[in-house]
């Protein structure tokens, strides 16, 4: 165990969970920084057993949010319980004379600046920094994992699915190296900031003593809005406060009683589309309103298949589900499936329910070795038949799928149709024990699950009465 320095206070960094890798070969570490970090792991493990188990599981998607603060990383990892274990690394510090030394050399060349901000790391001013005394990249001494799982190993596989986590994060943003080692990004811009301008006051006065010049201060244009801001780095005014997030999504017109429509407009349905606006509106303004809105990326576009179960989704009404499912194009019973899958994982599950693909044998052999390494010791492990992405489970009416996401659907069968039963998870051991649970009663209303799929080609059948008014005059 190597003595830690004592934590600085500091703002923390959390960045959104990696998706799954795509192949197993992929490096976790395309940096040169990134690598000298999985070196450092690597030559300080006492089991590359347990690290091959550790990149299993962080390509597959098992580690969650990762917290980075002055000297930790933390993540909560997805292991063999239900429950995610709680994985932590620290880091040494630099000490307040090493980052002074540190950022003397960083503000020496305005290239060192500009690469950080590019997301580059200069390979120069690590060597410089190191032979200086101040190791900017960490040594196996240098860090220190740790996880509430009741493994002893150094590290356990969920520790090091975190270190190989924490790679992908380096390779995006060498900042988070920084602030691992104990100092933010906005610190250490603005004492960057301050050095440049002393250093810039220090040649002009040296300049202004050799030459008998006067140094003057270049003027600020009165037509330039940024003047202020430029002039004083440290005495910026404060951003103005976001708009409010109203309690609830705002309510759309009411067409379908006012007035007779023209010829080919369903006043109906522009009342549901007016409503779904609003609502897909609010969601969005509380998402940029959140924490983690810069780190999440807009989300693709949606087919017309995707949409109308979006919006059957959103809007679980009888009217609303007979409407779209007599224009759509599929059977009540297709959309009611779909329905569900949606609410399980939006457009990735809706994609696992409507096609079968064939993964890569790498791929379903490890997931077939995390599955059997993780099933309780005490309970034999079901008989699987394969076919392509879709692992069926022998003497139960359950299967699991395996998405293009790198995460496991779970699927019981009603009949002759297979329907989605319930959330993803990336570790298969989890979502197989969750559809080898004893159901418990169902209460009529539950019974009609799959979702009232009869009463749905009951109003499908009735013919729709739409009440108008005259026309005035």
């Amino acid at each position: 165990m190597t003595r830690r320095t004592p934590s600085r206070k500091g703002p923390a960094r959390t960045f959104e969970a990696l998706p799954p890798t795509k192949g197993s070969r992929a490096p976790f570490a395309e940096s040169w920084w990134g690598r000298e970090w999985l070196r450092a792991l690597e030559e300080s493990s006492l089991d590359h057993g347990r690290l091959q188990r550790g990149r299993t599981y962080a390509r597959g998607g098992a580690v969650g949010s990762v917290t980075v603060a002055p000297g930790s990383a933390a993540a909560p990892v997805q292991g063999s319980r239900r429950t995610p274990y709680h994985s932590t690394v620290q880091v040494e510090q630099l000490t307040d004379r090493q980052w002074d030394q540190l950022l003397d050399m960083i503000a020496e060349r305005a290239a060192n600046i500009a690469a950080l901000l590019d997301g580059d790391m200069p390979s120069g001013l690590a060597d410089d920094a190191a032979a200086a005394g101040v190791p900017l990249l960490p040594g196996p001494r240098d860090l220190d994992p740790a996880c509430s799982c009741p493994d002893w190993g150094y590290p356990c596989k969920h520790a090091a699915a975190l270190c190989y986590q924490l790679a992908r994060l380096l390779d995006r943003d060498p900042f988070v190296l920084l602030l691992l080692r104990g100092r933010g990004e906005r610190e250490l811009m603005d004492e960057l900031g301050r050095r440049n301008t002393a250093r810039a006051a220090a040649e002009s006065a040296a300049y202004a003593a050799t030459s008998g010049a006067v140094p003057v201060e270049p003027p600020a244009r009165a037509s330039d809005p940024a003047a202020a801001a430029f002039a004083s780095r440290t005495e910026l005014p404060a951003l103005p406060a976001p708009p409010p997030l109203p309690e609830r999504p705002g309510r759309g017109p009411a067409l379908a009683d006012t007035a007779v429509p023209e010829p080919g407009v369903d006043p109906a349905a522009l009342e549901l589309l007016a409503a779904d606006a609003a609502t897909r509106a609010h969601h969005l303004l509380a998402a940029a309103l959140g924490a983690r809105h810069a780190d999440t990326a807009p989300l693709p576009p949606l087919t017309e298949w995707q949409d109308a179960v979006r919006l059957t989704a959103t809007h679980p009404t009888m009217e609303v589900f007979a409407r779209i499912s007599s224009t759509c194009g599929r059977t009540p019973s297709e959309l009611a499936a779909a329905t569900r899958a949606w609410r399980h994982g939006g457009a990735a599950s809706l994609e696992v329910l409507d096609e079968a693909w064939t993964p890569p044998a790498a791929v379903l052999e490890r997931a077939r070795a995390t599955l059997k390494d993780d099933w309780p010791d005490d309970t034999p492990l079901p008989r699987l038949r394969t076919w392509r992405n879709r692992w069926t489970i022998e003497g139960h009416g359950a299967q699991l799928r395996y998405g293009r996401d790198g995460r496991w659907y779970p699927y019981t069968k009603d009949g002759t149709t297979w329907w989605p039963a319930g959330p993803p998870d990336p570790d298969p051991a989890i979502v197989l024990t969750s559809v080898l649970q004893p159901e418990t009663p169902r209460t009529p209303a539950q019974s009609l699950t799959p979702p009232r799929v009869a009463e749905d080609q009951k109003a499908l059948s009735k013919p729709r009465v739409r009440r108008t008014r005259p026309r005035p005059g």
